[in-house]
């Protein structure tokens, strides 16, 4: 890149030459996938070498736009690039990172979250799963659950305690797991959107080379709240500026033909509350119901673009912050709730507009039921990536500076195998 390119208007140009040369409907989405990734286009903002070109936000907003005029596929999505990909620019060793971004921006690899437990979820740092040193290599048992897409996943972002004498914050350790081994177990759960979005994962003397540690031994925690800061941003398509494509579609056939591929994209009510795709979704059933005619609708319409508004200007400025060298700081529980909040309003409005067919489900129901698999699905919103409740504290104690809960720094200083658990 010349210093002329990081201009939005010269950005812009480049990308128009590009696109026209190299986009064809006809392409396969992995072959489609890899080009932009070689090119640099799959994540503009994000580091030359990493799928992308290093931009400024405006120069990326420029590509991204270029992209959209073209009518081209967008780059890869899924926990891969939203929350795996921003954790190991920030921590990870060169090595790891020429082993592990390939597969993430050109889409071959799905990754999966292993964070929570049943025991420890809202009060995640008393995780109980265990990674004991052996040799060049940790030995972990336990269990994870809530784990979007484990099913699929080839690779896993853990956290697991390393050394149960330190107070329940430290002692934990941040790990990159190859779920296709012995003693790697994944079991779907139903929702009652009727899919199976979420699984529970066990681990059974699991193993993992002492290489894939990400960060500091023992500093998994601070490592972990990278991650979650990303995940509570809804502004964070996982892109960095790219606008990708396809989330949560990890089992989609890389060799499937562009018609095919519209149709796989956003199918569920995970995929459209993770991707964005229930906005315009939502757009489409006010226009054909004429709900937006009924003055009191049209208020409610009013605030929620205001809400959308709000939070994209919120997430730009977290944004700007990691283009600095900077992490998304504790104000991005702001626009969790934020999140939390459109979707509820998005979901009332939505079924609201509908009428009666808004009872529907199903193929019967408008939009082949999207929408109101969306719907069903809104309530893991104010759970998901840690809930309302903590939301709320994390904002009064580091934002606000209020006081913590009664014992809780007796908690944070007691060793957690000194700690009572359930």
């Amino acid at each position: 890149m010349t210093e002329s390119s990081t201009d939005p208007q010269a950005v812009r140009a480049e990308a128009d030459r590009w696109f026209a040369e190299h986009w064809n409907a006809s392409l396969k989405l992995g072959d489609w996938w890899q080009l932009l990734a070689d090119a640099g286009w799959a994540f503009p903002a994000w580091p030359i070498g990493c799928g992308g070109r290093g931009l400024s936000g405006e120069a990326a907003k420029a590509a991204v736009a270029a992209r959209h005029e073209a009518g081209a596929f967008g780059p890869p999505s899924g926990i891969a690039t939203f929350l795996t990909a921003p954790t190991l620019m920030h921590y990870g060793t060169q090595e790891q990172l020429q082993r592990y971004m390939p597969g993430i921006v050109n889409g071959r690899d799905i990754w999966c979250q292993l964070f929570s437990e049943p025991g420890s979820g809202s009060d995640m740092a008393s995780l109980a799963t265990r990674a004991e040193r052996d040799g060049d290599e940790w030995i972990v048992n336990g269990q994870k659950v809530w784990n979007s897409g484990a099913q699929y996943a080839r690779y896993g972002i853990l956290i697991a305690r390393t050394d149960p004498e330190q107070p329940k914050h430290r002692g934990i350790t941040y790990f990159l797991i190859d779920m296709h081994q012995p003693g790697v177990e994944v079991r779907p759960l139903r929702e009652m959107t009727g899919d199976a979005a979420f699984n529970e994962v066990f681990f059974s003397d699991a193993r993992i080379s002492e290489s894939d540690r990400l960060g500091e031994l023992g500093e998994g925690w601070r490592v972990a709240m990278t991650t979650l800061s990303h995940e509570r941003d809804p502004g964070n398509p996982g892109t960095g500026g790219g606008g990708g494509q396809a989330f949560g579609q990890v089992n989609l056939d890389l060799t499937v033909d562009e018609y095919r591929r519209e149709l796989a994209n956003s199918v569920d009510g995970f995929s459209l509350s993770m991707s964005g795709g229930a906005g315009p979704l939502f757009d489409r059933i006010v226009d054909e119901y004429g709900a937006n005619h009924d003055p009191v609708v049209r208020q409610r319409l009013a605030e929620l673009l205001t809400m959308r508004r709000t939070a994209r200007w919120s997430a730009q400025r977290a944004a700007a912050a990691v283009k600095s060298g900077g992490q998304p700081g504790p104000e991005v529980s702001t626009l969790k709730l934020l999140g939390s909040a459109m979707g509820r309003r998005t979901r009332d409005l939505g079924l609201g507009a509908m009428g009666a067919d808004g009872m529907l489900w199903g193929d019967d129901a408008p939009e082949r039921g999207l929408f109101h698999s969306y719907a069903m699905f809104t309530p893991a919103g104010s759970i998901a990536g840690g809930s309302d409740e903590i939301q709320h504290n994390i904002i009064g104690e580091r934002v606000l500076g209020l006081p913590r809960e009664p014992g809780e720094e007796e908690l944070r200083t007691t060793p957690w195998s000194q700690l009572r658990r359930s």
